[in-house]
């Protein structure tokens, strides 16, 4: 009996390892739960680069990860590809699926999003192409931007898909099409929401299923926008500009609020009510203005880092159900931000991945070691799983031991 329970265990854990699913910032929230064990301080070089590949050409697309291999999309002679990679980095194929963006910080935005067996890939020029994840065969594609009247955000579209039942969601950003839901199986339209009727801005959708009116929350070019997830009918809206239309992170959702952070405009909490068919808002924060590096909930606090406005360029914290300032300090550039196993990480645009304690007394720094690999911007979003921490930089794609 002891020797059928640990089998038992060990193909329960070995099935959740081999089936686990890493997206957009984990699932969205930048939260890698299921992570234990971690260091909890680094060398002063930094941990241990278990390998690297430098041959994905353009992008800021993070990486997904399903049965145990991981994906990336990359662009190289202005072609889109998605290159699939072994967990010890070992390159398994590369497959094309279409031009990408050249119009400046060039190359791959989104994040595929992977769902019971298929791949979903938005480019910036609006394509959206389902693959088998086992062939990588084309099930269906089509482009979103074409179908439905939408124009292309200044810098490409940023969307990573959301997935959900039957459904994709993406953004076209048309006037009649604001937000579609297609069928995940054939590509065909589910429904269609006018929204507000104002172009897409790179914002990757949130859905909150568990209300007694499931939500799809996201942001367009000038407002946050609250649908119907099951029909597509607007249910409420709040006005949410700046000067250049940018919304690059995703909203959170905990206990009936929702937190939009936006460039410029700053922070936006809403409340919900009526089963989440209202809202209002419950505080506004201009200080804690993130534009693409987005931010974590952790206990009762919000770490994360502004861009620069009211707040200066600085990382945060802030008490989630007030809005008040824990703390706001520099010592690190400005980045994107990922939580696991008590500990965050923050990967600042200047090329240092920082270790830091989440403390309301003070930003508390553990260990830091700079990025040195790869190309470009430090934009893309790092991933952990199974005790690796994964870093893409343009062209380069690292793996370091943490556990």
């Amino acid at each position: 009996m002891k020797h059928l329970t640990f089998a038992i265990g060990f193909l329960l854990v070995f099935s959740t390892q081999i089936n686990a699913q890493i997206g957009w910032r984990n699932d969205g929230t930048g939260i890698y739960a299921n992570e234990t064990g971690l260091l909890k301080s680094w060398p002063e070089t930094g941990p241990e680069m278990l390998w690297y590949f430098d041959g994905l050409g353009d992008g800021h697309s993070g990486i997904a990860i399903s049965n145990n291999k991981i994906y990336a999309t990359g662009m190289v002679d202005g072609n889109g590809y998605l290159f699939v990679f072994d967990l010890s980095g070992n390159l398994l194929n590369r497959v094309q699926y279409g031009i990408e963006w050249t119009g400046g910080y060039n190359g791959t935005r989104a994040t595929p999003t992977i769902s019971n067996g298929k791949i979903y890939i938005l480019s910036a020029m609006g394509e959206v192409i389902c693959l088998n994840e086992r062939t990588l065969d084309v099930v269906w594609r089509r482009n979103i931007l074409n179908d439905f009247g939408g124009t292309n955000p200044p810098a490409g579209i940023s969307e990573s898909l959301l997935v959900f039942d039957n459904k994709v969601i993406a953004t076209p950003g048309g006037e009649e099409h604001n937000m579609v839901a297609l069928n995940k199986n054939t590509g065909e339209l589910i429904w269609s929401s006018r929204g507000k009727s104002t172009r897409a801005s790179y914002c990757s959708p949130l859905f909150i299923g568990h209300l007694e009116t499931p939500l799809i929350v996201t942001q367009v070019a000038g407002h946050i926008l609250g649908v119907e997830a099951s029909t597509g009918n607007l249910l409420w809206s709040f006005p949410n500009t700046n000067t250049h239309e940018i919304h690059g992170n995703t909203p959170i959702y905990a206990n009936n609020m929702i937190l939009v952070t936006t460039a410029g405009q700053g922070s936006t909490m809403l409340r919900l009510s009526n089963g989440g068919r209202n809202a209002e808002v419950a505080w506004t924060l201009p200080e804690l203005d993130n534009v693409i590096g987005g931010l974590v909930k952790v206990g009762d606090y919000i770490f994360g880092s502004g861009a620069g406005g009211r707040g200066g360029r600085a990382w945060f914290c802030v008490e989630w159900e007030t809005g008040t300032i824990q703390w706001s300090e520099g010592g690190l550039a400005v980045g994107a931000i990922i939580y696991a196993d008590g500990m965050l990480y923050c990967y600042s645009d200047r090329g240092e991945m920082a270790l830091v304690r989440p403390t309301p007394e003070k930003f508390d720094i553990v260990s830091r070691f700079r990025i040195e690999k790869g190309t470009d911007q430090h934009w893309a979003h790092p991933t952990i799983y199974q005790g690796v921490l994964y870093v893409r930089r343009g062209n380069a794609l690292m793996a370091f031991k943490i556990k």
